[in-house]
This record gives structure tokens, C-alpha cells and sequence, in this order.
């Protein structure tokens, strides 16, 4: 899932930047104080910058700014029974190419989640360098301990990479890669786009979303990710909370402009959801000029909802077995019957009865069956005409 708002563009290569990108870190400028020259916040902004990066333990034999193809590991510290002074590998590949925008793709923030750490698999695995634009960095398991687990948090340390940011240079392994991403890798790149799925507890109808800007231009701009992408289903997120302790969070501070998806779930590999977005990652990078051609040049139409705020999901008051009564895509009522929740321990008992508490389609559904007080049971949103 995503955080707060961000302030997002898609601009084409070629086209005006707004005034929150940067083509990488030294070009970022900030507001002058009386008596200071942009070069001076220049420099500044800089050596903060650089001070970051000195303070994290977090190493790579990756050059960044090579031309080329380069493939490797993102090296994190790690010291534990079967290794005393080993490092977790979290595996990255960087497409340059001479001038362009720089783009990050990441999946496997959680590592249940597998449409998108296959699609960013076969990109590094098909992809020539020759047609990118700029430069592409591909982390597709960044949370690898996750990844290699298949669960949704580390097993090495409990740890949510998605709900830990900025992280910690000194913190366990979870907090020392989103301190990685946020302090190195982040602030080299204009854009990131971060593939999720439902995971283990939740099924979502294929869809890629976003935390919708207040601003119209900006919400103008965003919806260009969007269309560009065109999964069957596009969301604007509205309601979030702890925002500032996602990835998202952070690509608002730092000025990148990100979109995210739910690529099915319920712990599965969903076909559908995987088919559109492997024919809609070529259109996203070429609109954002990353890359230089693309076969398909018309995306299909996409239809857009409005999710609504988390105070409005339908969560379990008991707990028990869950006999869902409404599936994916279908259209609900407030106060209409969703389920019920029955009681195993105490079969004779008459089961709790789950209500929709908004009117809309349903976007997501959970996925096991047994529940306990305050699992999602289902999220809901509303149609948006978009032009």
C-alpha cells in the first residue's frame, strides 16, 4: 500500500519539470534565505545529503552512474546464528544510458506478494540497454529476507518495510534497507513506481493506484501514471494514515513522483493482473521518457474509483470463520448484509452479522476464511469520471 498524498507528475521527457524534481540530488534547490545564493543551498543540500549516506552501514559494489548494464547486490550487515559477520543480499540492476530521467522500480516490499517481483524479473531478463533513456534502477526483491520466505514481513526481525521509513542506519536489517532507499537511493531518481499485490491476507481487483494530489494540476498530472499504465482498474487513494512511515512518505519529501499497484493477491499469482501490468510497464516508462520506444502506443481505457478512507472499511467485530456473501467487482449498499462471522468454538450460537458501512464496488476482499476483531474484511470504492 501507499502513504500520504504526493506531489506527482508525469511530464515527458523533453517537456517542463515542476519545481519539487530534480534530475538528481545536486540539482535539488530549496527556498533561499536572506543572504544565502542557490549555490550555497546547493552545496548544502549536498553535503546533508552526503553526511546521510556516510552514516549507513549498507554497501554495494554497484556504480550507479555507469553506462551500461550493471548487476549485483545491495549489501545489508547482518549477524546471527548461522553467520556471525555475513550480509543479506538484496539483488539490484541499473540500466544507463547518456541523459534522461532516473527511475526506480521496486517489488517485494512484501514478500507474498509475487506479480510484481515477476515482473521486474523479466525486465532485467529481457531488456536492452539500448532502450533506456537515462537511467532504470530495478531492485525486484528489495525486502529479499521477505521475499525468500514468502510472508509479508521479515522473518529475520519482524519487520514491515512499508511501514518503517525513513528507516534507521542503526536499526535491524528491515530498517537499514528503507534507510538505503530513502537516503541513497531516492534522492538520484525523479520517479518510482513500487509493484504490489494483496499478499497472504487480501485478494484486490487488478488495479494501480495512488494517493490523490489536492492540488489539480498536480491530480491532472498524476492521473497521467494512471492512463499510461492502464491497468483495468485505476484508484485514487483518499483517507490514508501513516502515511509519513511508508514509501510513499518519503517520495513526497524528497520530490519523487510514485504510483503503486494491487496486482491480485490472495497469496496466488493472479494471470489477469500480471498480463496487464507486463503490457503496461513498457507504456509507463515511455511516458515518463525512461524509455525510448514501445510497442503498444494506444493504452485501453481504465476506470477509475475513488477508495475510500480507511474509517469506512468493513472490519471484523467477532472472531471466527468469515462466510462472505459479496465477491470482487460487485455493487454494494450501505447497511447492506456483506457476511457473517461464525463461531467454531460455539457452533450453536447465531453468527455476527457484517454490514457494508459505505455504497460503492468493492475493490478488495480477505482472502482466509477464519478471522479475528479488526482483520479488513472488505475495501470499497466509488466510480470517478475522469476525463
Amino acid at each position: 500500500m501507499t502513504g500520504d498524498p504526493a506531489e506527482i507528475s508525469s511530464a515527458v521527457k523533453g517537456g517542463p519539470r515542476p519545481c519539487y524534481w530534480r534530475r538528481h540530488a545536486r540539482d535539488k534547490v530549496r527556498p533561499v534565505a536572506t543572504g544565502q545564493s542557490s549555490r550555497t543551498v546547493r552545496h548544502s543540500l549536498a553535503n546533508e545529503e552526503e553526511a546521510k549516506m556516510s552514516s549507513t552501514s549498507v554497501w554495494t559494489d554497484i556504480d550507479l552512474e555507469r553506462e551500461g548494464r550493471s548487476q549485483g547486490y545491495i549489501r545489508v550487515p547482518y549477524s546471527g546464528n548461522d553467520t556471525g559477520h555475513g550480509w543479506i543480499p538484496v539483488p539490484i540492476v541499473v540500466f544507463k544510458n547518456g541523459e534522461g530521467p532516473s527511475v526506480l522500480l521496486m517489488a517485494g516490499n512484501h514478500g507474498d506478494e509475487y506479480e510484481g517481483q515477476v515482473l521486474l524479473m523479466k525486465l532485467v531478463q529481457s531488456l536492452s540497454v539500448d532502450r533506456v533513456r537515462g537511467r532504470l534502477i530495478v531492485l525486484p526483491g528489495v525486502n529479499s529476507p521477505a521475499v525468500a520466505a514468502g510472508t509479508r514481513l521479515s522473518p529475520i526481525d519482524d519487520g514491515n518495510l512499508n511501514r518503517i521509513f525513513p528507516g534507521d542506519p542503526d536499526g535491524t536489517p528491515t530498517q537499514m534497507i528503507a534507510h538505503y532507499i530513502d537516503s541513497g537511493l531516492l534522492p538520484q531518481v525523479r520517479y518510482c513506481f513500487d509493484f504490489h499485490s494483496g499478499g497472504y491476507s487480501s485478494e484486490f481487483m487488478p488495479m494501480a493506484h495512488l494517493a490523490a494530489p489536492d492540488d489539480p494540476e498536480l491530480r491532472a498530472q498524476a492521473i497521467g501514471f494512471l492512463k499510461a499504465f492502464a491497468m483495468p482498474n485505476s484508484i485514487l487513494v483518499e483517507g490514508l494514515i501513516g502515511g509519513g512511515k511508508r514509501l510513499l512518505g518519503s517520495c513526497r519529501r524528497l520530490g519523487v513522483g510514485h504510483m503503486s499497484t494491487e496486482l491480485g493477491g490472495a497469496g496466488a499469482f493472479s494471470i489477469e493482473a500480471y498480463r496487464a501490468a507486463e503490457r503496461g510497464l513498457p507504456r509507463l516508462l515511455h511516458h515518463v521518457g525512461v524509455l525510448s520506444d514501445v510497442d503498444e502506443q494506444a493504452p485501453p481505457k481504465t476506470r477509475f474509483f475513488v477508495r475510500q478512507p480507511m474509517r469506512d472499511f468493513v472490519f471484523a467485530e467477532a472472531t471466527g470463520v468469515f462466510e462472505a456473501y459479496v465477491g470482487l467487482g460487485e455493487t454494494v449498499e450501505v447497511g447492506a448484509p456483506a457476511g457473517a462471522i461464525h463461531f467454531t468454538e460455539t457452533p450453536w450460537r447465531e453468527p455476527h452479522p457484517v454490514v457494508f458501512t459505505s455504497s460503492g464496488t468493492v475493490l478488495c476482499k480477505r482472502s482466509p476464511a477464519r478471522t479475528k476483531i479488526g482483520d479488513c474484511l472488505y475495501v470499497i470504492g466509488t466510480p470517478l469520471d475522469v476525463q
